[in-house]
């Protein structure tokens, strides 16, 4: 037997797995067709994309208008583009005047040409990068958007578009982290009065709409000012979409230091650790890794949420959109004004998602919660 069995050894050599366990047909049959209910989710989706897709690409691409001046050129029957081409300088700037645009232009390629760098893992120099992002750049920004030294002042109230939705969105997020941060902290600090005003700032934040506290810092803190005291309506915007984010924020890294198991604190203690030290180099570091989800989810409503500015009478992406499908010349194009709004909102909050799942996995040691 031990011979025999050595015969049929020698003669068949280990064969490669069979093509059904391998490749896109072991896919297929592991992700959509594993089961009976599993291959009739299937096939509904795909009856579902077969009656859904060929009319919307026939709609959006094949029968659509590239061109005209009016919704009365577009005469094929699909999509009018034509508004979109037409009016796109102004989805993008607002009604910023158009010989100083490169300001923007300028002002958001700094911004990602070293704001982006500092998110890549590897490159050099990010310590003056973070310099740069934090400390320089804000005051270069006001400059170019606003004007001074030499540059002519453009009005906020000429603000608008895509830029004003990137301005509130990138100033939150950047000033809400770092402030939910210091109200998680304050929360569960031990002293008393610290403890209560963290605790009251966030369940007042958190327990009232933000179309609310938009309005109020809009309408009703001016009346609460000195005489001609001229508070600008975008800081005042700022200050409360950022305090309100700062909130939620709170809770989220709340969360990640609740998660921390009791013996990070006492075997840092024990080694004599201040209190910053003890939170800067072991319980944030390992709190907010946890919370990233959460962070990036925070980060992703903000940035639509920055569509309420409308009831202030700030023109952002969408509201500016809303205000071209009313116009004489392009009743009849809201449908197209909102997919195209939804595709940039799509790149933009797909685009934080997946960065998402990059920073989980290059942060990732190997440990579960």
């Amino acid at each position: 037997m031990a011979d025999i069995s050595f015969v049929r050894t020698e003669s068949h050599p280990d064969l490669p797995p069979p093509k059904s366990e391998t490749g896109i047909l072991a896919w297929l049959r592991q992700n959509l067709f594993s089961g009976w209910l599993n291959t009739l989710l299937t096939l509904s989706a795909i009856y579902l994309l077969y009656k859904i897709l060929p009319p919307f690409l026939d709609w959006a691409i094949f029968s659509a208008d590239l061109s005209g001046k009016t919704y009365e050129d577009c005469t094929s029957g699909g999509a009018c583009w034509a508004m979109i081409r037409v009016r796109f300088d102004q989805f993008m700037y607002g009604f910023y005047p158009e010989a100083e645009r490169w300001r923007v232009n300028l002002g958001f390629l700094l911004l990602f040409g070293t704001g982006i760098p500092l998110l890549i893992e590897g490159v050099p120099g990010k310590k003056y990068l973070a310099i740069f992002v934090f400390l320089l750049f804000p005051p270069i920004a006001f400059v170019l958007f606003y004007g001074g030294l030499g540059l002519p002042v453009v009005d906020t109230a000429q603000w608008g578009g895509l830029m004003l939705t990137m301005v509130l969105a990138t100033v939150t997020i950047i000033v809400s982290l770092p402030l939910g941060i210091v109200f998680a902290l304050g929360r569960r600090s031990n002293m008393p009065i610290v403890r209560m005003v963290c605790i009251c700032f966030i369940e007042l934040w958190r327990g009232v709409p933000l179309i609310t506290v938009l309005f109020m810092g809009s309408v009703m803190l001016p009346l609460f000012l000195p005489p001609g005291t001229n508070f600008d309506k975008i800081l005042r915007t700022l200050i409360v979409m950022a305090f309100f984010a700062a909130a939620y924020m709170a809770e989220v890294v709340r969360g990640g230091l609740q998660a921390i198991p009791k013996g990070q604190f006492e075997a840092a203690q024990a080694m004599g650790l201040s209190y910053w030290k003890l939170m800067g180099l072991i319980v944030l570091p390992q709190a907010l890794k946890i919370v990233i989800p959460g962070i990036v989810n925070t980060f992703i409503g903000l940035f639509k949420d920055t569509t309420l500015v409308l009831v202030i009478g700030l023109f952002d992406f969408l509201s500016i959109i809303q205000a071209a499908t009313t116009h004489k010349n392009w009743l009849g194009t809201s449908t197209e004004g909102y997919v195209f709004a939804a595709c940039i909102y799509f790149i933009f909050c797909f685009g934080m998602s997946r960065y998402r799942i990059t920073l989980e996995r290059r942060l990732d040691t190997g440990h579960r919660n």
